[in-house]
């Protein structure tokens, strides 16, 4: 299933799901009930915008500003990396 999502869309952290530095494995980690998430370096750079405040729109604003590239490409990876979270549970929209 995969799930669209629009601009306004505010996605956050669900109680007892984590986004933090792991300093053991010297790398970002979603940390979930019972699972562990290695996001890359992209879905950590997408990851330190999700503050529950932010929505889809104003994050992918952002990232095209910072990384200069086309917005709508980057909303689109965006929205389909937080889908995909969702879908696996580690990320409420």
């Amino acid at each position: 299933m995969t799930m669209t999502l629009r601009d306004d869309t505010v996605p956050r952290f669900p109680p007892g799901v984590k986004f933090r530095f792991d300093a053991v494995r010297a790398a970002w980690v979603v940390l979930a009930p019972e699972r562990l998430f290695l996001p890359d370096d992209q879905a950590v750079e997408i990851l330190k915008l999700v503050d529950g405040a932010r929505s889809l729109g104003a994050i992918a604003d952002d990232l095209a500003a910072r990384f200069a590239a086309p917005r709508d490409v980057i909303a689109a990876d965006v929205a389909a990396m937080l889908g995909d979270l969702a879908e696996k549970g580690a990320l409420a929209l």
